[in-house]
């Protein structure tokens, strides 16, 4: 199976991921206008993107390169509904990054959340829907995550859900080095 090819729906008792629509903008627009939140994102080689939105126009221009990129195979970006309210509280990104570093042969997964929900039941959660469908979709070797020191909660979610913080820098296009990734390895 590829992601690709028909983007899936996965759902869990809590959440449900499926490919993010213009029809979450305004649900989304609360997560990337969200100052709480945004300090947590991971914007790391995003070309100087820190998704700070505050405009309906901002956040649809946003969905609308997500979208343009899932076409051409660059990532795929799925909206994290919450199954009680049926809103979209966040999103997570994901891809195969091919590089000469560490991280080569991974699944990077960016996961945004709205700050009332970055808690580790909610991490733990998404975190185990993901993994359990990720391997099926995406041929790699591990998934890898960054989590900055302050974000205590997803790092604690991280650590629950078998990830392990690595001392390993992640090469930016530019050559940038990031830090602060977790990192699980396939079985």
């Amino acid at each position: 199976m590829c992601i690709y090819d028909d983007c899936p729906v996965w759902e869990n008792s809590g959440f449900r991921l499926e490919f993010v629509s213009l029809e979450h903008s305004n649900d989304l627009l609360k997560v990337y206008s969200d100052v709480k939140s945004v300090p947590l994102f991971n914007s790391d080689n995003c070309g100087g993107d820190i998704f700070y939105y505050t405009s309906c126009e901002e956040m649809t221009d946003a969905i609308k390169y997500w979208q343009w990129e899932y076409s051409r195979k660059g990532f795929v970006r799925m909206s994290v509904i919450d199954i009680l309210t049926n809103e979209s509280v966040g999103t997570v990104e994901m891809f195969v990054r091919y590089s000469d570093d560490y991280f080569d042969d991974t699944l990077l997964l960016r996961v945004d959340l709205r700050s009332d929900y970055e808690t580790q039941t909610v991490i733990c959660s998404l975190m185990s829907l993901i993994i359990c469908n990720c391997f099926d979709y995406f041929d790699c070797k591990s998934i890898s995550t960054k989590a900055i020191p302050v974000a205590n909660e997803r790092i604690s979610a991280l650590l629950k859900c078998g990830f392990l913080h690595s001392s390993e820098l992640l090469y930016g296009h530019d050559g940038t080095p990031y830090s602060d990734y977790y990192i699980f390895f396939k079985d």
